[in-house]
């Protein structure tokens, strides 16, 4: 379908069944212009082509905090926003990517060596997602995209694996008949991250952005993950859930996150393993002097946290699939608590005077909100669980102290990466 029929079929509501599906009923009328402005914009960068639509969520963790990167376990869930793509095949061995209120990124599919890429750059991204697919004897293609995104960036939400996971996605349409499997793009988009983009992570974000749900996901064979997708309704236990924007931002934070699967590595490695989630526990117990010489105290309090964090993961699958709601707060209280004090991942040492997930976390205790730090932290997202009647307290505390909009209570979306069906 051309951008001019796509445009019209769309703010005629003949794509609606789609766009409910993704969104919800009450959002169908801001997707129609969302979608139709997206077109719009792809149109005027590339011209009027055939395009396919594109939808990858951003994600929350529910727990397992900083657990996936030393083939531990988390629990996950895709959220109701997303980034969207418009995109169309090409044939210039290039591919291009105008992400709305960024540049343009242009890759030559003939250069994808790491050393072409500037760390931390989109460009990396596209070409190391590219160089994955092929690396898996995968089929990998020219296109040209525009892309725009509710998923903020340093939202603790996922804005880069949800991109990374979109490239991936669209790769798998174009010249894979959609058969990329959601870890195996989860993986493609982790790759590029480490290798080509520069920064050390875990595969937990992309995985949840890929599978959609809630999700059980088991990194001890990073080669195939266990994954075990489940339904909860946390409105039909009476609660919420809430991400706090405290305002932070994680694009200055790569030491900060770097240091820490590196920290729990070196604790490993005096172990004689090489992740915590083959050291024995007993053992490291026992070699806590030496481990203080060589590793130091930071080292080893992250090392407990993720003992215990692990367990914890059992145990909040325990709580959700017995319907144990107050098992389920309790458990994410404490995995909040663990993180502060012995994952340390609430502010950075090099900017303690900006304390944002502090002062959102004191204002939930305050108001009884179960509450944890969200994702990699050290700036960024606090994740709530408030009750449904508490929704306007909390909102009406924390934003005159981060914003407006910064108080956000979001759904669960059902599906995945997926190329949206509007035929």
């Amino acid at each position: 379908m051309n951008t001019k029929t796509a445009k019209t079929r769309i703010l005629a509501g003949e794509f609606d069944a789609a766009l409910s599906r993704l969104y919800g009923d009450a959002r169908v009328p801001a997707q129609r212009i969302r979608y139709a402005n997206a077109v719009a914009s792809f149109e005027q960068l590339y011209g009027d082509r055939d395009v396919a639509f594109f939808s990858v969520p951003g994600r929350t963790e529910i727990i397992g905090n900083h657990t996936d990167h030393n083939n531990g376990r988390v629990i996950a869930a895709s959220v109701d926003i997303d980034i969207i793509a418009v995109a169309a095949k090409t044939d210039d061995n290039t591919v291009r990517v105008k992400s709305e209120g960024y540049r343009e990124d242009v890759v030559q599919l003939c250069d994808l060596d790491p050393d072409s890429y500037k760390n931390g750059s989109s460009a990396a991204i596209l070409a190391g997602v590219a160089s994955a697919f092929r690396n898996n004897g995968r089929n990998c293609g020219s296109f040209a995209a525009y892309t725009t995104s509710d998923v903020l960036t340093g939202s603790g939400l996922s804005s880069s694996a949800a991109f990374e996971v979109m490239i991936g996605c669209i790769q798998s349409h174009f010249y894979n008949n959609g058969i990329v499997s959601a870890v195996e793009l989860a993986k493609a988009g982790q790759y590029a991250e480490n290798v080509f983009f520069g920064k050390p992570c875990g595969l937990m974000d992309q995985t949840a952005c890929a599978l959609g749900g809630f999700a059980y996901i088991d990194f001890k064979d990073t080669s195939s993950p266990v994954v075990e997708k489940f339904e909860l309704d946390l409105a039909s236990k009476g609660y919420a859930l809430c991400i706090i924007n405290t305002g932070g931002n994680h694009a200055d934070l790569t030491g900060d996150y770097a240091a820490v699967p590196a920290e729990m590595k070196s604790v490993a490695e005096v172990l004689g393993t090489r992740t915590l989630r083959f050291a024995d526990e007993a053992k490291f117990r026992s070699s806590l002097p030496a481990l203080r010489e060589k590793c130091g105290d930071r080292a080893i309090l992250r090392a407990f946290h993720f003992f215990e964090e692990n367990r914890r993961v059992l145990a909040m699958r325990s709580a959700i699939s017995e319907d144990n709601i107050a098992k389920f707060l309790e458990t994410s209280a404490l995995s909040g608590d663990s993180s502060f004090k012995y994952l340390q991942n609430v502010y950075t040492v090099h900017n303690v005077s900006e304390q944002g997930l502090s002062l959102a976390l004191a204002i939930c205790q305050s108001l009884g909100v179960t509450s944890r730090v969200h994702g990699g932290g050290f700036a960024g997202t606090v994740q709530a669980f408030p009750r449904l009647d508490m929704r306007d307290a909390l909102k009406a505390a924390i934003e005159p102290v981060f914003g407006k909009g910064s108080c956000m209570f979001l759904g669960v979306r059902a599906d995945g990466a997926v190329m949206v069906d509007i035929k």
